[in-house]
């Protein structure tokens, strides 16, 4: 089996021999295909005014407030905003919707965002092309159909694949776990106050749901029949990208909620101001998080000394 470092080197050879050959993208050909796509017939609007209003607003009206600093994002152009519908409400399966939800995230797509929606990896949906002046009336009426949870990037944002209930190649369910977790951590404040967090579920090893690279990682595993989760701990997929590590023997579906409870107090008891959970991970390596997730394995340590 080859060792990452190697699988690393096969990576960068392949890159040498590839690299500026006629497969190239070049500027050129970004242009011409850039060529084939029109920008929406956006409005020139006053972006300061506008931001003024929404402070305004969210002074006003704390729910508000709370969807703005995690369900929207800036845009390229003034005065709109790119919006995430989450679809993550707690007592959903993460990404599902309905029949009557899709009808009304057309409606919302046709009245604020030039009747274009986005599909994104994380199972949520994006307005992309928003007026800030529409923002506070679009969260009015996503609440409406249930796509106002103000939780995008956070620890309820989870990925997570169908698993053992529709899916013939999982090992073990997967929604039940997202939905315990959802029911555990409904304190929205203090998933606030984690910040931005990934958590992954997958049914079994083909990963769909991106287990290894989430912050925190469950993979569903079989032993004997019975269903079992692996905690995996330090994946990320972003810029900084890396590969989870198991935390140790898995863990029956009970007792999943409280596993994740117990990692996330050592990330609160070891962060240092607004510092990520990745980045305290970082700093203090596995161990902390196994020492309190298996206390028995401490105790027998300090008993060998």
């Amino acid at each position: 089996a080859w060792t990452p470092e190697i699988f690393a080197q096969e990576v960068e050879d392949e890159w040498d021999y590839t690299k500026d050959t006629p497969g190239t993208l070049t500027l050129t050909e970004i242009n011409r295909v850039k060529g084939h796509f029109t920008l929406p017939p956006y409005e020139i609007l006053d972006d300061k005014k506008l931001d003024e209003e929404i402070k305004t607003q969210a002074k006003k009206n704390i729910a508000f407030d709370k969807w703005l600093k995690r369900n929207v994002r800036a845009h390229k152009i003034d005065g709109y905003s790119s919006v995430t519908l989450s679809l993550k409400p707690t007592g959903v399966a993460p990404g599902d919707l309905t029949d009557s939800q899709l009808e009304a995230i057309a409606e919302l797509a046709d009245e604020f965002s030039f009747s274009e929606v986005r599909a994104t990896h994380n199972q949520n949906i994006v307005l992309a092309d928003v007026k800030k002046s529409n923002l506070y009336n679009l969260w009015e009426k996503a609440k409406i159909s249930g796509f106002a949870t103000p939780n995008i990037n956070t620890l309820t944002d989870m990925i997570c694949c169908p698993g053992g209930d529709f899916c013939s190649l999982a090992n073990a369910k997967s929604i039940p776990i997202a939905e315990s977790i959802q029911r555990k951590f409904e304190d929205i404040d203090y998933v606030h106050d984690l910040g931005d967090l990934s958590l992954n579920i997958s049914g079994c090893m083909n990963a769909c749901g991106h287990h290894h690279v989430g912050n925190i990682g469950i993979l569903g595993v079989d032993k004997k029949g019975a269903e079992f989760y692996q905690i995996q701990l330090g994946g990320s997929s972003g810029i900084d990208a890396s590969l989870a590590k198991v935390l140790g023997p898995s863990f029956g579906e009970s007792e999943v909620p409280d596993v994740i409870e117990k990692i996330l107090s050592i990330y609160v008891e070891n962060r240092k101001d607004d510092e990520l959970f990745i980045d305290t991970y970082r700093r203090i390596g596995i161990d902390p998080f196994k020492e309190k997730v298996y206390p028995e394995n401490l105790a027998r340590k300090k008993r060998d000394k």
